[in-house]
């Protein structure tokens, strides 16, 4: 078995987990794209097939926020996770906007927040699987009921309060398009960023032709560094959904390997809805 760890794993290395002679080794893959219709035309062989979205509804008014604990727990034990094995996560998205690289993430980050240590991201994701000419299948799979670790990181968690409360010298950062950032678009109740928060859109750390695939980190170092993402640093991440900063927690946690990487969950469209904390548009100076 594969040592506990998250991070990512290419494709060519997922196919011979995915074929081990004993069962018992085999990983659990999980297909986390929210087109139930794709994972009908094809799929990689063992996947089960989990929509992101159904880890979220809308609580209070605001769509989209993460469910309470129990269903959570029910959902991912009928997804099959299990505190002793490997998870590959995939889904499809290779150019931008629509990119379900950020579905994958979103699902890893779950599982790590449940407690689950043994978790990768196939590289590329189905375009890259697909692009080596590796086996895909459209025969359904369903894993047997899994069972959670017993105990949970709930701290990777951030709440509005703990980003308002942030200590001097903690990093926010704001893992949206730039133009979401300053408050250019037509989405969101609200415009702008939460004060004081950096923007680093997370598809920099991917590469151009297939944005489900992740860049070396030697090759973005820099580029962190002088947005003031360090690996001494206490960082805060959020985005619009929490998608965006999850694959932007991922790749600092997991890849870069910082030590200090947390995700505000209610991202912007809680904080927009509370409207009695301010926002703005400009970038904080330095």
């Amino acid at each position: 078995m594969a040592r506990a760890d998250i991070g990512i794993i290419s494709p060519a290395e997922a196919k011979k987990l995915i074929e081990d002679a004993d069962p018992a080794k085999r990983p659990i893959v999980l297909d986390t794209r929210g087109g139930y219709k794709d994972y009908f035309r094809g799929h990689l062989p063992s996947a089960h097939h989990l929509n992101f979205d159904t880890l979220r509804g809308t609580d209070n008014g605001v769509p989209v926020q993460y469910l309470p604990d129990d269903l959570t727990k029910a959902l991912l034990v009928r997804a099959g996770v299990n505190k002793d094995r490997l998870h590959l996560i995939y889904a499809t998205g290779d150019k931008l906007p629509n990119d379900e690289i950020l579905s994958a993430s979103m699902v890893a980050y779950v599982l790590e927040k449940y407690g689950v240590e043994n978790i990768r991201i196939v590289d590329g994701g189905l375009p890259e699987w697909t692009k080596q000419k590796l086996p895909v299948t459209q025969e359904y799979f369903g894993n047997p009921k899994g069972t959670l670790p017993e105990k949970g990181k709930p701290e990777i968690a951030l709440t509005v309060d703990d980003v308002l409360k942030r200590k001097p010298g903690t990093v926010l950062v704001d893992a949206r398009p730039h133009n979401e950032y300053v408050g250019d678009d037509d989405i969101w109740l609200r415009k702008g960023h939460i004060p004081g928060a950096i923007s680093f859109h997370w598809a920099r750390l991917m590469e151009k032709d297939n944005t489900h695939k992740f860049l070396a980190f030697e090759k973005v170092k820099a580029d962190l560094e002088a947005a003031g993402l360090k690996a001494d640093a206490e960082i805060y991440v959020y985005c619009g959904t929490s998608r965006e900063g999850s694959l932007l927690r991922f790749y600092l946690k997991h890849v870069a390997k910082y030590p200090n990487v947390r995700l505000y969950e209610g991202s912007w469209k809680e904080y927009a809805s509370l409207k009695q904390f301010p926002a703005e548009k400009d970038a904080p100076k330095k």
